[in-house]
């Protein structure tokens, strides 16, 4: 065997070394607008508790605020349904935690149901496609919600608050319309060209081409995901029908680099950032076989969701098993916030160990890195009720800030 030859194992020793797992990606070009929408839907909220001097119930509050986290990466006729059906996922799973909590007391139980619970959120959330940040935050705010003191006729009231955080986030959410309109589907189309033309700078040969086209291909794909979320009827199936022409002349750069004209692909992908025409490509070759295969892809009914639920049993399986161990775990060395396990095993499952150990060793460092910064900030939140208000919306936008391009792996691009 020849010394260029892998050894077994080399190259999983490769995908599990700790090189790159920790560094910090280049972030989105408006990382900041999620960042925003998780302080206009946490803040206000806060402030009407502090007002009343009813911080007590800032739980059930941010419940429904968190939901402004969701769908930044879909058209607005798409994101106002999933923005939604957040909601009353967030809604079920915290009633399910309540009438648990009103129930027992009994840790073990209520680690079991945060467990199970847990496992149903992760199907769901990988089933539908739901996009980042997943289940991490439905598992997060209903695991803390098992081992809050509960009485059974507190839970209308407390379903009550999320009900009314959790509107308030979808119009959040959904405010942004009121400007860009097509926002989101005009930036995910100049995303694939900006990245076809990076390919076609190379040439298919120049240094950095196999990085270019990977990243290339991914953008067009995202960009595909988006357009085939948007009404196949009205005005906004006519602006899909053009900006479908861009990205398959996207798709032909990436076929053919050496024949693309990367600053007239750049050309009109800065055409595409404000509300402006959308330019016109001319004919395309191969566009006409390209967009009979989209709307047959749109005519095709979605599986049904039952059938898209079977492939994920398995990690159904190992999610309800990691939680409810880590769970017990905790329980055993006498931990005070079992929850924090539930969350933290929650998180890590994925569809390959590759990923599953990316995401261990991120959220090892990033739980402690949290320590570190509670334990200094614990002390200033204690001087009084207003800066821990003022706390929270910092923190969600940090964290907002931060974790999209390191922890979460979107399937479309954000708004």
């Amino acid at each position: 065997m020849s010394s260029a030859t892998p050894t077994p194992g080399t190259s999983l020793g490769r995908h599990l070394s700790l090189t790159g797992v920790l560094g910090l990606r280049r972030p989105s070009e408006i990382w900041f607008k999620p960042a925003l929408s998780s302080v206009a839907a946490v803040a206000p909220p806060n402030l009407i508790l502090l007002a009343l001097g009813r911080l007590d119930l800032a739980m059930y509050t941010m419940a429904g605020s968190l939901c402004a986290l969701y769908a930044h990466n879909r058209p607005y006729a798409a994101r106002a349904r999933v923005l939604a059906w957040v909601v009353l996922g967030m809604l079920g799973g915290v009633a399910v935690a309540l009438v648990t909590a009103s129930l027992t007391r009994n840790a073990v139980v209520l680690v079991t149901v945060g467990a199970l619970l847990a496992a149903a959120q992760k199907t769901l959330c990988d089933a539908t496609r739901i996009g980042p940040p997943g289940n991490v935050i439905l598992t997060f705010i209903s695991s803390a919600a098992l081992f809050v003191p509960q009485t059974f006729a507190q839970i209308p009231g407390h379903l009550a608050l999320g009900a009314a955080a959790g509107a308030w986030a979808w119009i959040v959410g959904m405010a942004p319309a009121l400007v860009r309109p097509h926002g989101p589907e005009r930036r995910a189309t100049a995303q694939a060209l900006n990245a076809a033309a990076a390919y076609a700078d190379t040439r298919g040969t120049g240094d950095g081409h196999t990085a270019a086209r990977a990243a290339g291909y991914a953008a067009v794909q995202a960009a595909w995901q988006t357009l085939l979320a948007l009404p196949a009827q009205g005005t906004r199936a006519t602006t899909r029908r053009a900006l479908e022409h861009l990205v398959v002349r996207a798709e032909v750069a990436l076929a053919a680099p050496a024949d693309a004209e990367p600053e007239r692909l750049r050309d009109w992908a800065r055409a595409l950032r404000g509300t402006g025409r959308i330019p016109r490509t001319g004919p395309v070759p191969g566009a006409a076989d390209e967009l009979l295969g989209v709307d047959t892809e749109l005519a095709a009914p979605p599986a049904p969701l039952w059938r898209r639920l079977g492939p994920l049993a398995p990690i159904a399986l190992r999610t309800a098993l990691g939680c409810a161990l880590a769970g017990y775990a905790s329980l055993a060395l006498g931990i005070g916030r079992p929850y924090w396990a539930l969350v933290t095993a929650a998180a890590l499952y994925q569809a390959n160990l590759t990923l599953t150990w990316s995401r261990a060793v991120q959220r090892v460092v990033g739980n402690l890195a949290g320590v570190l910064l509670f334990a200094a900030l614990a002390p200033l939140a204690h001087l009084g009720e207003d800066l821990l208000v003022l706390f929270c919306p910092a923190l969600n936008f940090g964290a907002e800030a931060l974790i999209p391009r390191n922890y979460c792996c979107p399937l479309y691009t954000s708004d």
